[in-house]
């Protein structure tokens, strides 16, 4: 099936009536949640993983997608308004777009933070279709020690690529991969690290794990916090238009930025999060006034936003074509998959083609709803961030209750999702990062089993790894980023000591 004849079978996909119903479902609750600070993506996927059992595949990939790249488009909302990011990608336009909204120039903020999010998140769909076949077509060459050491690979670089201490984000996979091993063994059929629990033969319930790390342990931080100041001020339909000036000063950042987010989104273990970052970076030391950054300047906004959302789609690179998932809402993305029995990989395009375009298709369907609701709606968006968070909390947990409970109609989950919340609130609060940890979980169990059929393979010969080109590419650089880990980790230090001194 070529390119044009993929797009055209997704679109019919894409524009089933139920298909389109829950992809707008899917973008308004994502901009909501963005919205509200303290709620996240995450959050929202795991709570909404249940409803997707009572739903075809499609459908329910359509909606969690459209969650994921409408909260970017929420999060900058109470970024640019309450100096509060909505989600982890936003944080960056608060240096830029608060200032701004400070100056009065709210609504151009705003304006600026939606299009860019838009441009992005359209360019980012050509390159994810770009480089789709390309790495599908490649990936028929891997064998089970290639997809071993790049997954592999791809944890080390999720844990030493970004912030934190190298030997808590290694830990924190390491104890995913454990996780991940609870159950029965497919092979041999002994239980793994069950206790005598019955519950726990067939594994942890990723969706238990997932609402107690990302759900009830965000909820127990948040209701710690104060509450927020003061509702913010209105924002009327008439300030969202730009100046000539200001709609100049967008193109170049916009472009940079979603050239940026396209590259890293589709690498295993960056993420939007980086790539705002770097865009912001990027952004300030190209301007011929870098002093202006900080103080309003709307190529601080454009940048990082048209960055964040293109990394979101491109993202689904590696998940899809390869069954690796970027970050952990791809993670929580590819349990989806695999719970309708979708086995992502270079052979998704010819097994399931419906799956694959309809969900590149209704990306684009779903960021043109996400642009004509929010331009309009950004005045209910406001009202949304007066309701105190006391007053969400307790609904929110009845949901994660109900969620885990109608999965396998245990109490037993629920129970573990108390547990679990609890223990990821005190990761949290001990700096270890709970989404490595899904990481870790979703991934060993596909590691262990690639790694088995590698060396059944050669008859127990590790040397597998190293013999196969690909593999041993892999492993060399997984050795690299290990060695950039600690000589990032020790140099930090080392600058931590100076300042001391």
């Amino acid at each position: 099936m070529t390119t044009v004849d993929g797009l055209a079978h997704g679109l019919a996909v894409a524009l089933q009536p139920s298909v389109l119903i829950y992809s707008l479902l899917g973008a308004v609750l994502g901009t909501l949640v963005g919205v509200l600070p303290g709620i996240g993506a995450m959050a929202a996927i795991t709570l909404l993983l249940p409803i997707t059992y009572y739903i075809s595949s499609e459908a329910a990939l359509v909606m969690l997608a459209a969650v994921y790249y409408g909260a970017q488009y929420g999060g900058a909302v109470a970024s640019i308004l309450l100096r509060l990011p909505g989600t982890p990608q936003s944080a960056v336009t608060t240096l830029d777009g608060y200032p701004m909204a400070q100056q009065g120039r709210a609504g151009v903020a705003l304006f600026t933070a939606m299009i860019s999010s838009f441009a992005g998140s359209m360019l980012g769909i050509v390159i994810l279709v770009l480089l789709a076949g390309w790495l599908s077509g490649l990936a028929t060459s891997f064998g089970a020690a290639d997809y071993a050491a790049m997954m592999v690979m791809g944890l080390v670089a999720a844990s030493t690529i970004g912030e934190g201490r190298l030997a808590k984000s290694l830990a924190m996979v390491v104890l995913g991969v454990i996780l991940g091993c609870v159950g029965t063994d497919v092979n041999s059929g002994a239980q793994r690290f069950t206790f005598g629990q019955v519950q726990l033969i067939d594994g942890i319930n990723l969706v238990a794990l997932a609402m107690g790390l990302f759900g009830l342990a965000e909820i127990i931080g948040n209701i710690r916090k104060a509450e927020r100041d003061g509702p913010p001020a209105r924002v009327s339909l008439r300030e969202l238009v730009p100046t000539r000036d200001d709609l100049r000063r967008m193109v170049a950042p916009i472009t940079r930025g979603t050239a940026l987010g396209g590259f890293f989104g589709a690498l295993p273990g960056t993420g939007s999060t980086i790539s705002s970052f770097l865009s912001y970076a990027l952004e300030r030391r190209v301007a011929r006034q870098p002093e202006r950054f900080g103080k309003g300047a709307i190529e601080g906004v454009a940048g990082p936003e048209a960055a964040n959302n293109s990394a979101s789609i491109t993202a689904f690179v590696p998940t899809l074509t390869l069954g690796i998932p970027g970050d952990p809402i791809m993670a929580l993305m590819l349990g989806a998959l695999v719970i309708h029995g979708i086995q992502p990989g270079p052979m998704m395009l010819e097994a399931n083609p419906d799956m694959f375009w309809g969900l590149v298709v209704s990306f684009g369907i779903g960021n043109l709803f996400l642009l004509v609701l929010n331009l309009p709606l950004i005045g209910i968006w406001v009202s949304m961030l007066r309701i105190p968070f006391r007053w969400l909390y307790p609904a929110i947990i009845i949901f994660v209750c109900l969620g885990v409970y109608s999965v396998r109609g245990s109490t037993f989950d629920i129970v573990m999702v108390a547990a679990i919340g609890a223990i990821g609130y005190a990761l949290t609060q001990a700096a270890f990062s709970p989404a490595l940890l899904l990481l870790g979980f979703v991934l060993g169990p596909l590691i262990e089993t690639n790694l088995r059929r590698a060396l059944l393979v050669s008859r127990g010969d590790p040397m597998i790894f190293l013999e196969r080109p690909i593999a041993c590419g892999f492993v060399i650089a997984t050795f690299a980023l290990l060695i950039y880990g600690f000589v990032k980790r020790s140099d930090q230090g080392s600058q931590a000591s100076s300042v001391a001194d």
